[in-house]
């Protein structure tokens, strides 16, 4: 059956719960866990979101978290691997009611996709215009696609590359204001 696409406006109370979720998490990968962060949309006040908590998690061997997963289960976690992304583990998380509400991406220490999540919030978090047009585009998506979880995330495929290379650029110090929007970006 088709989940239902939704978007909401920030609740402050996703930082609380992101909070109890990743102690909880790094209690369960133990000594290997070396940090938590709070990524997605939901980690950017301005951006309408999914409410699905996304976490980010730090290891220093990712290899051994797979001897983790009873633990992560424990917590009620679905154990899905690498889910299509090498060098990473993956784990969500329903309700007692089958609605998700978490997300869970670990990831070894020095991993490219650890800078790359970080950078995009931060960049959304410190530019409200492209915030505004994240918005716009995931409003755009619902209604265009409000049964299908994979065109709505195709939808902002674009987009969200397009935000990778301006926070790349912006982390290593050049300023976003002085830069045209990208091709891909245009209307």
């Amino acid at each position: 059956m088709p989940m239902e696409v939704v978007v909401v406006p920030h609740d402050p109370n996703w930082v609380s719960m992101f909070n109890a979720e990743s102690r909880l998490i790094l209690d369960a990968l133990g000594g290997n866990a070396i940090a938590a962060h709070h990524i997605g949309s939901t980690a950017i006040p301005a951006v309408l979101a999914k409410p699905i908590i996304d976490m980010l998690i730090v290891v220093a061997d990712i290899s051994l978290v797979d001897e983790c997963n009873g633990n992560m289960q424990k917590l009620g976690y679905e154990v899905l691997g690498e889910y299509g992304i090498p060098t990473r583990r993956y784990f969500r998380k329903d309700n007692s009611s089958g609605t998700r509400t978490h997300h869970a991406h670990v990831f070894p220490h020095g991993s490219s996709h650890v800078n790359r999540h970080i950078a995009f919030r931060d960049f959304l978090n410190s530019h409200p215009e492209w915030a505004a047009k994240y918005s716009d585009l995931k409003c755009e998506l619902v209604v265009k696609h409000a049964d299908s979880f994979e065109r709505y995330h195709y939808g902002k495929s674009e987009f969200i590359k397009a935000i990778d290379e301006l926070a790349a650029n912006w982390i290593n110090g050049e300023p976003s204001g002085e830069r045209e929007t990208p091709e891909s970006l245009r209307r």
